[in-house]
């Protein structure tokens, strides 16, 4: 039996998850009272039971005690039943904009503020993110993306590190992400904007990412960057961060950056420890 309980922040993905758990065979329940989460549990959990893959969605709402619920899960998991828990969160930026595109109104906002709501629910599910077993961000995941990443956990079994990385590339003249963790300036790499034939193509084309990376300086960078992220993210997740954005920046975000982001996101990718993500945000904005 696999069992996880599909929980986080109103607005964070919780019900476009339990929908593709749903398509991939799991056995879904919504908007369960807490009074009965118990009893669903053992009974889910008997022996002999046909149903083998449970999804049980958790929300926070005005009338309930999610400590309640917290405490149940607790329970269970002291008495050795297999219970994964998967948080879906989200920036409060996102979810305040979410909300408001939606125009509903968030659970925990009595005055219709969403912006007191989402605080007041990061209080109350503070603990039970601590002790979930995914963390999914998705701020800036495309649905696509987050159906890889929940197919990746609970389809195919893959290790799953709760970090979510998103590679991004950038133009230093359009300003430095506002989200980034880190990030580098390869603007000492040959520019290819001064071969004429190149300047209106981006990193994306071969004949550029093969120009940038012919120099030795672009492999010697990308190697020792690379080494440096091998060494930084187990400690990250090690401390519980769930999210890093690295930026690479060139001029106008358009040849090097992109060149260079491709080939990081390749490399981090094809180890398969991590939630990837890659993003070109000034690719079709002016000079590299």
């Amino acid at each position: 039996m696999r069992f996880v309980v599909v929980t986080g922040m109103s607005g964070g993905g919780k019900r476009t998850a339990l929908k593709m758990l749903e398509d991939a065979g799991y056995y879904c329940v919504d908007n369960l009272p807490v009074s009965l989460v118990d009893k669903f549990i053992e009974l889910i959990m008997m022996p002999n039971s046909e149903i083998n893959k449970v999804a049980l969605g958790l929300d926070v709402r005005a009338d309930q005690s999610f400590e309640d619920a917290t405490r149940i899960l607790e329970s269970f998991r002291k008495r050795d039943y297999s219970i994964e828990i998967l948080f879906m969160e989200a920036s409060d930026d996102a979810l305040i904009k979410r909300y408001k595109e939606t125009r509903r109104s968030h659970p925990l906002s009595q005055d219709g503020r969403v912006e007191e709501g989402v605080q007041k629910e990061r209080k109350v599910l503070e603990k039970i993110k601590k002790t979930a077993d995914y963390v999914i961000d998705t701020s800036n995941l495309l649905t696509r993306e987050l159906k890889e990443e929940l197919d990746r956990i609970f389809v195919s079994n893959e290790e799953y590190n709760s970090l979510m990385v998103t590679v991004m590339s950038f133009g230093f003249k359009n300003g430095i992400p506002s989200d980034a963790d880190l990030v580098f300036d390869v603007r000492f790499l040959p520019n290819p904007f001064y071969i004429e034939e190149m300047r209106p193509k981006t990193g994306n084309d071969k004949e550029v990412s093969d120009y940038v990376m012919s120099f030795q300086e672009s492999k010697d960078f990308l190697e020792k960057l690379l080494d440096m992220l091998n060494f930084l993210m187990p400690n990250y997740v090690k401390e519980g961060k769930n999210r890093l954005v690295i930026a690479i920046g060139c001029t106008g975000g358009k040849h090097r950056s992109v060149t260079l982001a491709n080939e990081i996101y390749d490399h981090m990718k094809n180890q398969g420890q991590y939630g990837m993500k890659l993003y070109h945000r000034d690719i079709n904005n002016g000079r590299s």
